[in-house]
């Protein structure tokens, strides 16, 4: 199983210039890929923006939306973005997508809530239609740099939903999980690959998950970081989050080895704080 880490583009603070430093760390340690996540309604760093620089100085490691909340934005503009990632980065982008929890996403960017799903449905065809070269309005020409592989870019599907399920089978290369213990994630998994079957799709579906950590002497900054992102979702599941942080290397070594025993193909550790050297302690821990 490959083990990527996220870059600190959520966490509140962060400098620029860290994250490019975090980048070239991550690489120079072996990970398999740097990732995001994000939030419209939260002093994130854009995911496609980080990813383009954390591309432009590293060479081989993968960059993964995990995920992007897709609905919020139009389609041309994502597929465009998307696209530009791609090239600049000789094809290491993968685009982790989700139709996201907080209504206020989708208030900012003048998106309806209710509607997100079906037009999250229409949307991942519209993406595809786009690295086509096919119009997305009658009489228009194509809109984005051609994507390095002629299927464009992948998309990695995310959600704890029987859509999610769907819409992996359906157009994903796969299923991301995030923040499943790994018992819970293994049977979301085995319903991805039943549906994956079912559709007729060849091979096997790739699975993802992420789990967050802090190592060190970082324990109430970790812990404020995931009550802050997670809040709005409510006091309890906030704690539970909170609570499910890998405080140190043993934990990590275990939960490594049990998201590989249920059978995931790459297990993203996300960060709580933006130490550097939280990069090097996870490489440690991992090894």
């Amino acid at each position: 199983m490959d083990v990527g880490i996220g870059i600190p583009n959520s966490i509140p603070g962060t400098p620029g210039g860290r994250m490019l430093e975090w980048a070239r760390r991550a690489e120079a340690a072996g990970f398999s890929t740097l990732a995001t996540i994000g939030a419209v309604e939260f002093p994130t760093y854009e995911e496609l923006t980080a990813l383009a620089a954390a591309g432009a100085v590293t060479e081989r490691i993968g960059l993964l939306t995990n995920v992007l909340i897709a609905p919020p934005r139009s389609s041309a503009e994502l597929a465009k973005q998307a696209a530009t990632v791609d090239q600049l980065s000789g094809g290491r982008l993968t685009l982790g997508l989700g139709v996201g929890w907080r209504a206020t996403d989708y208030q900012l960017t003048g998106r309806d809530f209710e509607t997100r799903g079906q037009r999250f449905d229409a949307q991942l065809h519209e993406l595809l239609a786009a690295w086509r070269g096919e119009p997305l309005v009658e009489g228009s020409r194509p809109i984005t740099p051609q994507p390095t592989r002629p299927e464009g870019v992948p998309l990695l599907i995310g959600g704890n939903t029987d859509a999610a399920i769907r819409r992996a089978a359906e157009v994903g290369i796969g299923w991301t999980a995030g923040g499943l213990p790994p018992d819970t994630a293994k049977e979301w998994a085995d319903r991805v690959r039943t549906a994956w079957h079912e559709a007729g799709r060849s091979g096997e579906p790739r699975l993802v998950a992420l789990v967050y950590f802090g190592l060190g002497d970082v324990g109430q900054r970790a812990r404020d970081y995931a009550l802050d992102y997670y809040g709005p979702m409510g006091t309890e599941v906030a704690n539970m989050i909170a609570d499910s942080i890998l405080r140190d290397p043993e934990s990590v070594a275990q939960t490594v080895g049990a998201f590989a025993d249920a059978g995931f193909d790459e297990l993203i550790l996300d960060p709580t704080v933006a130490d550097v050297d939280q990069v090097d302690l996870l490489a440690d821990a991992t090894r």
